[in-house]
């Protein structure tokens, strides 16, 4: 018989994670999504598995499997999120930062890399990034995706920063210290509100099972 559990429940749908050992996958359900978003839902879904497709056997990201109107699986990365596996070996970052110029190479901005859920350490204690329903394929690498992978590199550089600060070069603290325009303006403006809606309102967490290190940005 085979295991069926749900990982995920919110406006946008459920996700499931299915089967059993190396069977295992993951299933992204939007039939369930409210009325109201359901098409939102079926826009993130497919631009997710557009995302997917470019990293076409990339090893340290989901591969598709099975893709319909409603519903995308994916394969399943075994592992633990970072606020877990604690990554503290240099080699991690090392890995977790080849991992994201692959990314970048293949035109694939990732855009939540923030929440460490989806950052993970794996069995082997390699890097693997999950949950691409934000991500974006941009062919032609614009001015948007150049500031989309810059942020990407920023949000990986906090988590280093949380873990790892001593790694931390020049470089990397400068990036840290000079966040895009369109990040301070969504600090400024946007993510109050964001927060308080989704919190409040939905009951939801940006940060959910992240460790509390008292920051915000």
């Amino acid at each position: 018989m085979q295991d069926e559990r749900i990982l995920k429940k919110d406006l946008f749908g459920e996700v499931w994670l299915l089967g059993n050992g190396e069977q295992r996958r993951v299933r992204r359900d939007t039939r369930n999504a409210r009325w109201w978003l359901a098409w939102l839902a079926r826009y993130l879904m497919r631009r997710e598995a557009g995302a997917l497709a470019a990293l076409t056997g990339l090893d340290g990201v989901p591969q598709i499997q099975e893709l319909d109107r409603y519903t995308l699986e994916r394969s399943y990365l075994p592992g633990v999120p970072m606020f877990e596996g604690r990554p503290a070996d240099a080699k991690y970052f090392r890995a977790a930062s080849r991992l994201l110029r692959k990314l970048h190479t293949a035109c694939v901005t990732h855009n939540d890399l923030a929440k460490e859920p989806n950052v993970l350490v794996r069995d082997d204690g390699s890097p693997a990034f999950i949950d691409f329903q934000l991500a974006a394929y941009s062919p032609r690498r614009g001015r948007l995706f150049r500031i989309a992978a810059r942020e990407d590199i920023r949000h990986l550089l906090k988590h280093k920063r949380s873990y790892r600060p001593d790694l931390l070069t020049h470089r990397e603290l400068a990036i840290l210290a000079a966040p895009s325009l369109p990040s301070r303006l969504w600090m400024a403006t946007v993510k109050p509100v964001y927060i308080f809606i989704t919190r409040s309102v939905f009951g939801w967490s940006d940060r959910e099972g992240a460790a509390d290190r008292g920051r915000t940005d």
